[in-house]
């Protein structure tokens, strides 16, 4: 398994049960083939620019050691969620 991270960004319209919701679904999918190591919700924030009309957004980052079927389980379910504005999956090499 391999380390890595995730930053995602929930919409601000939605409310906290939904919200709750989503950062549970995503981490089920991790724990599906893999381990959380670190999850921080940071919270409200402002976007730096408008995105599909939200100006700010829930930001979670996850940190998380996963295999390769994971990943691509995650990015799909991430791509077609539509309580997610932009999200980013990248290998931790530190």
């Amino acid at each position: 398994m391999r380390k890595y991270e995730v930053m995602y960004i929930i919409r601000s319209d939605i409310e906290q049960e939904a919200v709750q919701a989503t950062i549970e679904k995503f981490q089920g999918i991790i724990n599906n083939g893999g381990e959380v190591t670190k999850h921080d919700v940071m919270g409200k924030r402002r976007l730096a620019y408008e995105i599909n009309k939200f100006r700010d957004g829930i930001y979670v980052l996850v940190h998380f050691n996963a295999t390769n079927d994971v990943i691509v389980e995650l990015d799909r379910v991430m791509k077609i969620s539509d309580e997610i504005v932009r999200y980013l999956i990248v290998r931790d090499v530190a």
